[in-house]
């Protein structure tokens, strides 16, 4: 007993006989098949090859099998070498670099939102959305804000510089690190410590807690009203030390 090639169909030996069995590979179609579509007389759907002669005049030939096509291709593709790594041009990069915003720090005795929108020829409402500005009084809180490159065309800031100067920028950052550090509230005090050590701030918390340290191990003695006015006076003068 043996089946249709394109329906899988369990033909008998009596139906065996009305079907087609095809010359290439010896299978067989059933005549429901060869019904619904003729070509199966002529083509064997496992070979890919007609059994039927070719309509092409004489002296043509008939195209190439997909497969030997494919092989090809795999071929010639294997033959080629890969393209080389992307790399972006010197043009692109320049262009990066030019869109980049531009930096300028602040001057508060002059600069403002609007004198900043007719310097740089930007409206303001694109400063302020540019730099997450709500309110023009807190550009007081700010050293430096942000000009978009888009409007700024020759890409140089009017002030690229902190304007009293990096070294006084970093004198002041260094007071107010001591001054956090060291928990206190008198900027002479914290002027004297780092100016004793050179600015070294490290140098300059240690001396502070050395000094801290000396005075509660050694307090000064008083007694009567002066006592109760001078730990009054040192309570308020330096609270961070519970005394």
């Amino acid at each position: 007993m043996e089946s249709c090639c394109t329906c899988a169909t369990l033909l008998p030996s009596k139906a065996s006989i009305s079907a087609t069995r095809l010359p290439c590979c010896a299978r067989i179609v059933c005549a429901p098949c060869l019904q619904t579509n003729r070509r199966f007389a002529t083509c064997c759907p496992y070979c890919q090859v007609s059994t039927a002669p070719s309509p092409l005049p004489q002296g043509l030939r008939d195209p190439p099998a997909y497969r030997s096509v494919a092989s090809t291709r795999a071929s010639t593709a294997s033959a080629v070498p890969p393209p080389p790594p992307y790399s972006p041009s010197p043009a692109a990069k320049a262009r990066d670099k030019e869109a980049s915003d531009i930096i300028h720090f602040l001057d508060h005795d002059h600069d403002t939102v609007s004198s900043l929108s007719l310097r740089y020829r930007v409206p303001a409402s694109v400063l302020r959305r540019a730099n997450n500005i709500t309110s023009d009084q807190l550009l007081l809180g700010r050293k430096t804000i942000l000009i978009p490159a888009q409007y700024c065309a020759n890409g140089v800031s009017l002030s690229p510089c902190p304007v009293l100067g990096e070294e006084e920028e970093l004198r002041k950052s260094k007071i107010r690190r001591f001054m956090i550090a060291c928990k206190v509230a008198d900027y002479d005090v914290a002027l004297l410590y780092l100016e004793q050590s050179d600015y070294h701030l490290r140098a300059a918390v240690d001396s502070y807690f050395d000094d801290e340290s000396w005075e509660r191990k050694h307090p000064r003695p008083q007694s009567g009203d002066n006592a109760k006015v001078g730990r009054r006076q040192k309570g308020r003068l330096r609270p961070w030390l519970g005394l």
